[in-house]
């Protein structure tokens, strides 16, 4: 998606060590109608699959899942960090090494939204190791519903998350991702053609 890169080649910053930062656009601040292009062709990317809901990490995953939602007319759902009071009852978790917090963190989704035999699309910010991607993924399979497919708006591939997903059980997986970055050695983001 070339809004996206352009966006990400002129407010990102490579700040080393793998780590991207796109604040501007995604992590802190969001511009709606990039957002909503990115829904679009979300949407577009998984066209002719049956989609119930899709699932999401908070925080930075929400906007992208919204918007993605919002054009294929199926509810979002987010893994919360933390457990609020007004969650009972029972609880999917799954845990997942942080890349930018550093630690695990906790992901917990209340069990009355992820039902059985449906297919849920996950969505996220960023493709890099995969491993908050696969705790999702486990968690759908734990409410013994179907991963649709993933998709992302930025993929690190050379961090190696999608052969992570694709090793543990999901080989056939459809995954999308709306910026590939191939390199960011010396300062500098190169994109996947």
């Amino acid at each position: 998606m070339q809004a996206l890169k352009d966006r990400i080649l002129a407010e990102g910053r490579n700040l080393g060590s793998g780590i991207l930062k796109i604040d501007s656009l995604l992590n802190h601040q969001i511009y709606p109608d990039l957002m909503l292009a990115m829904g679009q062709e979300m949407a577009r990317r998984f066209e002719g699959r049956r989609i119930d809901r899709i699932l999401t990490a908070e925080i930075s995953g929400i906007a992208p899942a919204l918007t993605t939602g919002l054009v294929l007319g199926v509810p979002v759902v987010y893994a919360r960090k933390l457990k609020p009071i007004t969650m009972s009852g029972p609880v999917f978790l799954e845990t997942a090494p942080s890349h930018t917090k550093g630690g695990e963190v906790n992901l917990l989704v209340a069990a009355e939204f992820l039902h059985a035999d449906e297919q849920v699309l996950i969505i996220d910010d960023f493709l890099a190791s995969g491993k908050t991607l696969l705790a999702l993924a486990r968690m759908v399979r734990s409410a013994q519903a179907h991963v649709a497919g993933v998709g992302v708006v930025v993929e690190k591939s050379f961090e190696g998350g999608r052969d992570l997903l694709r090793n543990t059980g999901y080989g056939d997986l459809q995954i999308e991702a709306l910026a590939t970055i191939i390199s960011m050695n010396d300062g500098k983001i190169e994109f996947a053609e």
